[in-house]
């Protein structure tokens, strides 16, 4: 048969190309472990670090070719890779340069089936995948991919977004061959959740799911009950954690913009990207690849002070149920959770109260932490202007409030845990 579609990239060109400067070609790409090989008769290590362009970069011959006996076909990467591949370009540069506009929902809408399926396209995905099924089979493996696809859209969907942006830092995102990253502050790069093909399930509550758009813009995903109750185990998988349901109402003026990060976030950042990597990772400067290098903390549990990716929880409310009318007739209607009013679990009264009080809680802690300035604010598209400040006043007796929480038996101990020694990046 034809070769064409054999040469099939995991990480797309034109995904690698946003992080390229113009007029640049060429990346930076390193093998985290490099191959020993044997060739007549003398053995060495290949180099890790290499000079490519994107064209070479995150590939593999076959990854998605089928085999039927002696018949090979590449349809998967032709048809079902091509047409997500000729969307999802608009998708992500439409929430890189974000602007509610008639073409937000269909961004949406392009953008959420586009990640669940990179997350499963690479090789690390496609082990994972294997390891669940259960099986070897790589055409098992590569058709459950296709009926799957949409496997983590609603937990995504039904999380806090937060458009973060690295334009006032030197340093820029890097990208992996495992774009689509979950961080979990208690799933060290060592343990059981991390080793081999595994990432953090993301329905764990304190994972944290991102994906690079640009240099400057990082998409990051909180699941709502951890910016709700961060003091609740870590491991635990959030309310209604069923992937294949009806999601809740996704509201875009919900989602958290003009987070400024500073260098030292960007290259937290970026070592979390490095640490989550399967093997490879890419960037148009040499020296970013290294972040480990100018970190002087680099505990995984403390990076931000163990808030790294949490987004401002003082835009976050209680209850969230959500109920809409059709045309003609009918109703539709949701908790926050995706739970319909049939079902058990939902508007959980107990919950409710128990969320609510580490709300409050949290929301002092960090108004003490972090100031009287939001960390990302809401953009409202009416008459009113962004609300950047909780106001002086406000602040205030929040800090009030925080110094009472301190006199909680354990509570000093419990931050000094999340506390990096030391802060700031190496000369």
């Amino acid at each position: 048969m034809k070769q064409g579609y054999k040469h099939n990239h995991y990480v797309p060109e034109w995904y690698q190309k946003r992080f390229l400067p113009a007029g640049q070609h060429r990346q930076w790409y390193l093998d985290l472990r490099p191959e020993r090989v044997t060739s007549n008769g003398r053995s060495y290590t290949r180099r890790a670090l290499l000079h490519w362009g994107p064209a070479k970069c995150f590939a593999q011959d076959d990854l998605y070719t089928t085999k039927w006996g002696s018949i090979e076909n590449r349809d998967i990467e032709r048809f079902f890779f091509g047409q997500l591949d000729n969307s999802a370009p608009a998708a992500v540069a439409h929430f890189a340069d974000f602007e509610f506009n008639s073409d937000s929902g269909d961004a949406f809408n392009t953008l959420l089936p586009y990640m669940s399926v990179q997350k499963l396209r690479t090789p690390k995905g496609l082990g994972w995948l294997r390891s669940v099924l259960g099986s070897t089979s790589k055409n098992r493996t590569l058709m459950e991919m296709q009926r799957i696809q949409n496997i983590f859209c609603n937990i995504w969907g039904e999380a806090v977004w937060q458009i973060a942006d690295a334009s006032k830092s030197p340093t820029k995102f890097i990208i992996s061959d495992h774009p689509v990253v979950a961080y979990n502050r208690e799933c060290f790069p060592a343990s059981k959740w991390c080793s081999g093909y595994n990432d953090p399930d993301i329905r764990m509550v304190a994972t944290h799911t991102y994906f690079p758009l640009s240099p400057d813009k990082i998409l990051i995903l909180t699941n709502l009950a951890w910016v709700r109750d961060p003091y609740q185990n870590a491991h635990k998988l959030r309310p209604n954690p069923k992937y294949f349901r009806p999601a809740a109402l996704f509201n875009m003026m919900d989602i958290q913009h003009y987070r400024y990060l500073s260098e030292e976030e960007v290259v937290e950042v970026n070592y979390v990207t490095k640490r989550s990597a399967f093997r490879y990772i890419a960037s148009p400067v040499k020296e970013w690849l290294f972040p480990e290098r100018r970190l002087r903390s680099t505990h995984w549990r403390k990076l931000g002070d163990g808030y790294l990716f949490m987004p401002d929880p003082r835009h976050i409310h209680g209850g969230g149920t959500t109920f809409v009318g059709f045309e003609g007739g009918g109703s539709d209607g949701w908790d926050a959770y995706g739970r319909k009013p049939w079902q058990e679990g939902y508007e959980d009264k107990r919950l409710e109260e128990h969320e609510w009080r580490a709300m409050e809680k949290f929301k002092a802690e960090w108004a003490a932490e972090m100031g009287s300035c939001y960390r990302g604010v809401e953009l409202d598209y009416g008459d009113r202007e962004i609300r950047w400040s909780m106001g002086d006043d406000y602040h205030q007796s929040e800090c009030e409030r925080d110094r009472q929480y301190l006199r909680l038996p354990g509570e000093k101990a419990r931050r000094r845990r999340l506390k990096r020694a030391a802060s700031g990046l190496k000369v």
